[in-house]
């Protein structure tokens, strides 16, 4: 009777066991289209941005290269460009209330595969079809690393998920991983920052780290605060939380001195540069940072996480290949070029010689003293007369120009 009675209560709990399984796919389901969601949100914003910030520059070119008087700020491209880099922005930040923050930091190689595929579409030289797949074959091969590195990310990105509450927030921010991790990372931001302010240490590394360092709680802010106003618009209020306007204030500072970095940088070192190496370090910290504070990696299998780590690293090598092959500045140099003078290029092209090609001759005018040189290009030299004394003691003059005859 005992057995009987046993096996019907086990009977009972088979379909209660069967459901609690059979829930756990269309969690995983619904996740991957949050994640998806926020992925194509992240993009989007990332390409818009990236053509926004094209428009303007275009826009102040044309102005530079026209004789309008106008303003920049005066033109419909420079508006139009605003317009669009605010839309980018929005879709970025949207992308952080739905994805993890892991999955959308690394997403900003977009950006870069945009900028160098516009770089190349709008480009001015003409060059032979040859020519032009060896002049940009890494940026070809970069873009394509990115775009794999991306599919990588998209598909085996951490898949946590939980509501941004005021409750879930302040749970993460006193958990003893984040607050050991904010110690190690305001230890570390302290002997950057000494080392460059006190010892002049302006390496690009240290200043892009303390990029990254303050990147990383911007992105954590910015997840939180976008977290909350979603849940929020769902019917939850968490605006009035005090933790909203903690995070907001963070959010706030850590991006404004993180801009300040950012210029200083762009001052002593080059824009490839910064791009490359600054997109591998921020990323690098921004994931250290939400795989600490949201715990994006708990639960994830070891596949999961190398395949992510290598699209990450797929990403990284494509954005050095893309900013390793733009050009870099031509300093200023205090000669005419031959190149920069209006027609000279038409007269080179026609085969007409306008200067002698000289190996070591650095600026435009100048002549070499060379003995295999023909003796009319030798500098002509003033000779010197010795001091002559008068029987008065008048001192002639010590120098005397000596008229030379064309046949001398």
């Amino acid at each position: 009777m005992e057995g009987g009675s046993s096996a019907s209560l086990q009977l009972q709990q088979l379909p209660l066991a069967t459901a609690a399984v059979s829930v756990q796919p269309h969690t995983d389901s619904f996740s991957y289209k949050e994640n998806l969601i926020g992925a194509l949100l992240a993009i989007f914003g990332h390409l818009v941005s990236s053509i926004a910030l094209n428009l303007q520059k275009y826009s102040h070119i044309r102005l530079a290269g026209s004789k309008d008087p106008r303003a920049y700020f005066r033109t419909k491209t420079w508006w139009s460009g605003l317009l669009l880099l605010v839309l980018g922005e929005l879709g970025v930040f949207s992308s952080y209330a739905f994805a993890p923050l892991s999955l959308i930091v690394p997403l900003s190689a977009v950006s870069v595969v945009a900028s160098a595929i516009i770089g190349i579409i709008f480009i001015k030289e003409k060059w032979k079809p040859k020519e032009f797949l060896r002049r940009y074959v890494l940026s070809f091969v970069g873009c394509g690393l990115a775009v794999v590195g991306t599919y990588l990310l998209v598909t085996f990105g951490p898949n946590s998920h939980e509501k941004m509450t005021a409750e879930n927030i302040t749970r993460h921010l006193v958990s003893w991983p984040f607050l050991l991790y904010v110690l190690v990372e305001i230890i570390v931001f302290c002997l950057l920052l000494y080392f460059y302010k006190e010892r002049n240490a302006n390496y690009i590394v240290i200043i892009l780290l303390l990029v990254a360092l303050l990147g990383s709680m911007t992105v954590v802010t910015v997840k939180a605060v976008a977290g909350m106003v979603l849940v929020s618009i769902q019917g939850t209020l968490q605006l009035d939380s005090p933790i909203f306007y903690i995070m907001l204030v963070c959010m706030i500072a850590t991006a404004i001195y993180q801009a300040g970095f950012l210029a200083q940088a762009s001052q002593l070192y080059d824009s490839a540069q910064i791009s490359s190496i600054g997109y591998i370090l921020s990323t690098t910290a921004a994931i250290s940072a939400g795989a600490t504070f949201y715990l994006d990696f708990m639960g994830e299998d070891v596949l999961h996480i190398c395949m992510f780590a290598l699209g990450c690293l797929t990403a990284f090598l494509g954005v050095f290949l893309i900013t390793r092959n733009r050009k870099k500045p031509v300093p200023f140099e205090p000669y005419i070029s031959m190149d920069a003078m209006p027609g000279m290029q038409n007269m080179h092209d026609k085969g007409i010689a306008v200067q002698p090609d000289l190996k070591a001759s650095f600026s435009y005018g100048a002549l070499e003293n060379n003995d295999s040189m023909p003796e009319i290009y030798t500098p002509a030299t003033l000779p010197i007369v010795q001091e002559q004394h008068g029987p008065k003691g008048v001192s002639a003059p010590p120098y005397r120009v000596l008229e030379h005859s064309k046949k001398e």
